[in-house]
């Protein structure tokens, strides 16, 4: 049993639930300004169009910052457990779980790439990688 909550799943969000199951990442970009947004939402943060479509994420960029979680505990996961912050190379940010990176080498600015795993209630989530580690 865990206390994590299900995905909150929306229209604006569905898209990339759905690229992230097929192993892939998506951006929300503007389709009026090229603005790139995420996490994803109805209206660009920058000229207000509802406009949009995707473009598919190289999956690589550097670490902007990090945490070491020690408590509370939940089953659904692995202590510590680390959760990183990525500039990814496409200019947006994302948050995600560190996987096979040693906690105490963890660096800003070092180099790790998007893969992905399944997460509490079978569901498929980013999680922070090495580059070269496995999807």
């Amino acid at each position: 049993m865990t206390a994590v909550p299900r995905l909150t799943i929306t229209q604006d969000n569905q898209f990339w639930f759905d690229a992230v199951r097929e192993g892939r990442l998506e951006i929300q970009q503007c389709s009026e300004c090229g603005t790139l947004r995420h996490p994803p939402g109805p209206a660009c943060p920058a000229c207000r169009s509802f406009e949009w479509k995707t473009v598919e994420s190289s999956r690589r960029g550097t670490l902007h910052s990090w945490t070491v979680i020690h408590h509370p505990q939940d089953p659904a996961f692995e202590y510590p457990l680390a959760v990183g912050l990525i500039d990814l190379d496409e200019g947006i940010r994302i948050v995600a779980d560190i996987a096979g990176v040693d906690h105490d080498t963890l660096e800003i600015g070092m180099e790790l790439e998007v893969g992905f795993a399944e997460h509490a209630h079978g569901e498929i989530l980013p999680q922070l990688r090495k580059p070269g580690g496995d999807a």
